[in-house]
């Protein structure tokens, strides 16, 4: 692997695009540029506000409060006193507080963590998890999300009862796969918390938020008075009424408050290489350690580092991490060698998710600007770019993602789908440009893609001569795609269960039809006693399994609705509907089978056989998908 990215650097490293002379990164500089693409930004976007930070050299080079903390109020955002919440920025004080536990010699980032738990994970395949693993996010749980968030401080579980009560199942062999886990972090943070003997909130405020200066920025729950009233609003869109702010069970993975200038310390600090001031809260090696240790999966794109990941862009060495909540959005990029820091966090979700481009454009508009180099290229010869194309083509579902639970509806629902183009190049659905089109990818080098239109890379592996997962540099630190098995592809099984709904929805609407008009005409069915037996039946059992579908649709809508997973007291729901799934599903395709036998040995003219077949095809496609997407199933850990 260590080979492959050798090359990759040297490909790199003789482009033949060189980059203009880039202006200085100075104040004057720096605020000219921010003042012109922040406000433009944020009207476009429909977002409320946000702030910008950009550190240098140990110094704040500039943070500037951009839009509204509250648009009722007409309140600004003031990047000292305006509080956001980072999201997943959060992890990174886990992860700090973690290496200061391996620096005091109480954890080793490669022993089985249950050695730190006073509970078990359970090893897969006879493989511990350990820290490594989970800084690395290679744990290899599955997601849930049941329990982990709530608008509701009363319905809030304590950081041990959720870790103990919502264990994930482990659907990769540890350390073989990138799959993002909040649970994971979380048992990161339980672990500082019982290795110190202090709560993590309490922990995170002593031994990082403190030395740091950090005096607006809180992990408590719910934020201290004096803090709340300057907590920014959250909002879908700035054109919308405020949200109301979600807090999460997973306190480590998500639960900072901060502002931007508070977030300017931490940044200093990893930035040099754990100092603030006079203040340490991390020695350099072990600062080096965290910066520069990185699990390599495809050499080619960003790798995830002990708990920052890559973001490396015109051969910079930058580290990273991003951060989303419902109505907050947050990005903070580190130039290691520039001893630059970039964060911005923003207010609102906006318009089509624009958040998402604001901050990726920031980012890169940035780093073009003030930091340019040279941009990788190459080419192969057409023939073997068409194989390689070839290989690539079809339907993949994302590392992280559910698989024992009903929310593993979603991979059927949502694959990423990749696509070639007519001048050989590569698409895929799920990442998109500015525009919201998908991006265009050449290849540069073997499986090795890289964007016609800007500078991220797309790499693949191959296991076997197949693609066995792939991933771009935007996601490639802690998310990969891999191909569906034959059983469970949307490539055949999506339309089947398409057409198994109009198959049903027919029935459904045609029994009711032909009633009415053997009314109206007063004829009656030539139907034998049980050949009426049969039709009635499957006719019920039709209605049954559209009465069951309508309900976990309405359940997902729901939950869509409120971005929230339903609460640990409406497991009765799930339980109700798995146990409605089992009866009628299976009662359906036995009942749908059975009359297919009873159809083809009466009179009945052959349309009406057909349809029997066309009825059984549609139960029994519903059952397969049922089971192999968990809406039957005795597990309501989701």
């Amino acid at each position: 692997m260590e080979t492959s990215r050798l090359l990759f650097a040297l490909l790199l490293a003789t482009s033949s695009l060189r980059a203009e002379p880039a202006p200085p990164l100075t104040q004057a500089d720096l605020a000219t540029w921010l003042d012109g693409y922040m406000p433009s930004a944020l009207a476009s976007g429909d977002i409320a506000g946000g702030v910008v930070v950009v550190v240098k050299d140990g110094q704040v080079l500039l943070e500037r409060g951009y839009g509204y903390a509250d648009v009722e109020k007409r309140l600004p955002v003031d990047p000292q006193r305006t509080l956001f919440r980072p999201g997943s920025i959060s992890k990174l004080f886990t992860w700090t507080a973690v290496m200061q536990q391996v620096e005091q010699g109480k954890l080793d980032l490669d022993r089985d963590i249950n050695a730190y738990l006073d509970f078990e994970i359970a090893p897969l395949d006879g493989k511990p998890i350990t820290m490594r693993h989970i800084m690395t996010h290679t744990a290899g749980f599955e997601e849930t999300v049941k329990s982990a968030a709530t608008t509701d401080p009363q319905q809030l579980l304590p950081l041990d009862r959720y870790l103990q009560a919502s264990i994930p199942r482990r659907i990769y062999p540890p350390g073989e796969v990138p799959a993002y886990s909040n649970y994971a972090t979380s048992l990161a943070g339980y672990i500082v918390q019982r290795l110190s003997g202090e709560s993590f909130a309490e922990y995170i405020r002593r031994h990082i938020l403190d030395p740091l200066a950090m005096r607006s920025s809180s992990f408590q729950l719910p934020l201290p008075a004096a803090l709340a009233s300057r907590l920014s609003q959250g909002y879908a869109a700035a054109s919308q009424p405020p949200g109301v702010t979600e807090i999460f069970a997973t306190a480590p993975a998500g639960n900072l408050s901060a502002t931007g200038d508070d977030m300017a310390h931490f940044m200093i600090a990893h930035l040099n290489q754990g100092a603030f001031g006079a203040a340490r809260i991390l020695e350099p090696r072990t600062a080096q350690l965290m910066h520069e240790t990185a699990f390599t999966v495809l050499p080619a794109v960003n790798r995830m580092l002990l708990g920052f990941y890559e973001t490396q862009r015109n051969g910079r060495r930058i580290i990273a991490h991003g951060g989303d909540t419902q109505h907050f959005h947050s990005f903070m990029h580190l130039f290691i060698d520039e001893n630059v820091g970039l964060y911005i966090a923003l207010n609102s979700a906006g318009a089509g998710y624009s958040s998402g481009n604001i901050r990726a454009a920031l980012f890169e508009q940035f780093a073009d600007r003030y930091f340019p180099g040279p941009t990788a290229d190459g080419s192969l010869d057409a023939g073997v770019t068409a194989q390689h194309a070839a290989l690539m083509a079809g339907l993949y579902r994302i590392s992280r993602r559910s698989a024992s639970n009903f929310l593993a509806i979603n991979t059927l629902l949502n694959p990423a789908t990749v696509t070639i183009g007519a001048d050989g190049t590569l698409s895929v659905n799920t990442f998109t440009d500015f525009s919201g089109q998908p991006k265009s990818w050449r290849e540069i080098a073997p499986f090795v893609w890289r964007d016609v239109r800007g500078k991220d890379l797309l790499a693949a592996r191959l296991t076997h001569g197949k693609v066995s997962m792939f991933s771009t540099d935007e996601v490639s630190p802690y998310t990969v795609y891999q191909p569906y098995s034959w059983w469970d592809s949307p490539s055949w099984l999506a339309p089947a269960f398409e057409l198994s709904l109009t198959v049903l929805a027919l029935t459904l609407v045609s029994w009711p039809v032909r009633a009415l008009v053997r009314r109206y005409y007063r004829v009656t069915t030539n139907f034998s006693e049980r050949e009426l037996r049969a039709y009635r039946r499957t006719r019920i059992a039709a209605a049954a399994v559209a009465l069951v579908l309508l309900a976990w649709i309405g359940t997902f809508a729901k939950m869509s609705a409120t971005g929230m997973p339903l609460t640990a007291d409406e497991d009765w729901w799930f339980w109700l509907l798995n146990a409605a799934g089992f009866v009628v599903f299976i009662g359906a395709a036995i009942i749908a089978v059975a009359n297919i036998a009873v159809v083809w040995r009466s009179s009945q003219p052959l349309g009406a056989k057909l349809w029997s077949v066309a009825l059984g095809f549609a139960c029994l496609t519903v059952l397969w998908v049922a089971g192999a997407y968990r809406l039957v199933s005795l597990n309501v850990n989701y």
